[in-house]
């Protein structure tokens, strides 16, 4: 579902601070970015992208434009959920400003957002009492600052996640490494395929011990961890938007065993292809 939201062209962010007992909106993107804060929900799934993870008590993320997610219930027993939603656009505090050195961690944090970003229970901590404010705050100016002050905060935090795999958001390179961001585009534009490290190394001319080492430096991960991730993203998104069979998917999206197919799968994502699929289907409404 494509979420039409309450914010006007005149208006710095949309804000709304509500208890509920249960989550029952659908699965739904907007050309907003939205920050999430929800309280007192032990239990319950968040799907973001292709993330889906069961939360604890507290959960805070940052989706950017178009990205689809979606609280649900699950197991969570609670019946006071607090949760606090901001809706934002791209442009809130104008290009031109975001583009000063002060400003480009909250611009990275925006471009990281179009994957979608959890914060650590540490930084949960740190702006806890500043959300408090914000929706107490005096309208207009005071809640922009405020706004203003908690993104800072959450640009600086350095224990934070990507949840949804950047080919399933159709998000782009984030490396700041030429060679690596070389590498990326290739690997995205042949991941059906077999590819070597080898065949990857000669790309920067580098050896492929040395173009390995270099690349889990820059990017934290191996570059095999690279690769299988893109064909995730991949294969997840065409199980959520085609009619395709989970064979068909498996190798269109570079896996040449089904059985590994699922393992790897249901290790990175936490349910199996089918059932992926399944949580799409059901949250899913189209208008």
């Amino acid at each position: 579902m494509t979420e039409i939201t309450p914010l006007s062209k005149e208006d710095c962010f949309y804000l709304v601070d509500r208890y509920k007992k249960q989550f029952d909106y659908p699965l739904h993107r907007h050309e907003e970015i939205e920050l999430n804060f929800v309280e007192n929900c032990e239990g319950a799934r968040r799907i973001v992208g292709d993330s889906v993870e069961v939360l604890g008590k507290y959960d805070l993320v940052i989706v950017g434009t178009g990205l689809e997610h979606v609280w649900e219930q699950y197991t969570c027993k609670s019946d006071k959920i607090r949760e606090i939603t901001i809706q934002f656009t791209p442009s809130i505090f104008g290009d031109t400003f975001l583009a000063k050195n002060q400003l480009k961690s909250i611009s990275d944090l925006f471009a990281k957002a179009t994957s979608g970003v959890a914060f650590s229970l540490g930084c949960i901590v740190r702006i806890y009492k500043l959300l408090d404010e914000l929706t107490q705050a005096q309208p207009d100016f005071y809640r922009v600052l405020k706004l203003m002050e908690i993104l800072y905060i959450l640009s600086k935090d350095e224990d934070y996640r990507l949840l949804s795999s950047t080919s399933f958001a159709k998000a782009g390179a984030t490396s700041e490494s030429r060679r690596i961001h070389k590498v990326e585009e290739y690997i995205r534009a042949n991941y059906r395929r077999e590819l070597r490290l080898e065949e990857l190394a000669l790309i920067v001319c580098m050896t492929p011990s040395a173009f390995s080492r270099f690349f889990k430096l820059r990017t934290g991960r191996t570059v095999s961890d690279y690769i299988i991730d893109v064909r995730l993203g991949h294969a997840a998104r065409m199980l959520a938007e085609t009619m395709a069979s989970v064979l068909e998917i498996c190798f269109e999206c570079g896996f040449n065993n089904v059985s590994n197919f699922n393992r790897i799968f249901k290790r990175k994502k936490g349910c199996s292809p089918s059932a992926f699929r399944e949580y799409y289907r059901k949250n899913k409404i189209i208008i």
